[in-house]
């Protein structure tokens, strides 16, 4: 079974993988609670039981750490992740750390674990990296990717379980294909968003009653209709439009998936503004087609139309 680790939390990920580090490791690995950690997410003292295997144990100390991303198909070879002329990345900002915990002989053996895919060449650069900085032998390194990640859970089954991988526990995580198809479609269409009239979709609850119902600030809420109102025309006429009808599909498993999402998740959340602006994050870091600088403000636009259209959000019971 594949696991959709982009949809965990943090605080997920990092339990499934000190669960994994205590088969791997031995059950003595202890897990470290949120904080300045100083470099760890967990740490093993001994002689491991399967690391790197049963004929060659690591002996001593291991530090653990679990990496995190909530994006798509990331790679351990992404900028933002490793350089080896930058420190401002997840690798050069740890190296410090590492350094200061090998330096103090609290750290033998490293390993790092991320929800990234791990090809062979940025394996060796990455570890060849690490060892140099820290002056830590290649063989006291191990990196941890997706694939064998993948391999990890077939071999401890049990592991998911424990690790209590419940979708009622996940955090407010929403899929951005369908919605990059709706958003692209609309901004390759002829007509300018701007030059469109002032004339909003049939409401079946009113702006305000909307907005009292769901606890949107009024701030919030004027900024949205001054800056959003003059494209829902636009939006509308477009996935009326009968050549559309696949892209009005995609727009309505978009909605019914943010919808049933929030529903799930607005107790998290102190007011809708907050719930605009984490999914709109959201949307911007999983999905390179809506985070390009031209189609960010449309995406908000769309974003918008749902809930004005009463397609997200709480409204009045008919």
């Amino acid at each position: 079974m594949k696991f959709a680790y982009e949809d965990l939390s943090e605080d997920q990920f990092e339990k499934l993988i000190v669960l994994l580090c205590q088969r791997l490791l031995g059950m003595s690995v202890k897990g470290f609670a949120k904080g300045p950690d100083g470099g760890r997410d967990a740490k093993f003292v001994g002689t491991a039981e399967l690391h790197p295997s049963k004929a060659a144990p690591w002996i001593g100390t291991v530090v653990v750490q679990a990496k995190h991303t909530n994006g798509y198909n990331r790679h351990f070879g992404e900028s933002d992740f490793f350089s080896p002329k930058s420190q401002d990345t997840v690798i050069g900002k740890e190296i410090p750390r590492i350094a200061k915990l090998h330096n103090g002989k609290q750290l033998d053996h490293y390993m790092l674990f991320a929800n990234r895919r791990l090809a062979g060449n940025a394996d060796q650069n990455i570890t060849q990296h690490i060892s140099k900085e820290c002056n830590l032998p290649e063989g006291s390194i191990y990196l941890c990717g997706l694939e064998q990640l993948e391999l990890y859970m077939k071999q401890f089954p049990d592991v998911p379980s424990l690790a209590g991988l419940d979708p009622v526990d996940s955090p407010l995580i929403v899929s951005p294909d369908e919605l990059a198809i709706v958003v692209e479609a609309i901004a390759s269409h002829d007509t300018d968003l701007s030059s469109v009239l002032d004339m909003p979709p049939s409401e079946r609850t009113s702006y305000e009653e909307k907005n009292a119902l769901n606890n949107m600030t009024p701030e919030y809420s004027i900024a949205l209709r001054k800056r959003y109102l003059k494209d829902t025309a636009q939006i509308r006429g477009f996935l009326a439009a009968p050549e559309n009808l696949e892209i009005l599909k995609s727009y309505e498993a978009t909605a019914e998936e943010f919808q049933m999402k929030i529903i799930s998740k607005r107790k998290d959340f102190q007011n809708f503004d907050v719930v605009m602006e984490y999914l709109l994050d959201l949307l911007f870091q999983r999905d390179p087609i809506l985070r390009q600088k031209q189609h960010k403000r449309l995406t908000r636009a769309v974003l918008f139309y749902m809930y004005w259209n009463c397609d997200i959000g709480e409204v009045v019971d008919a």
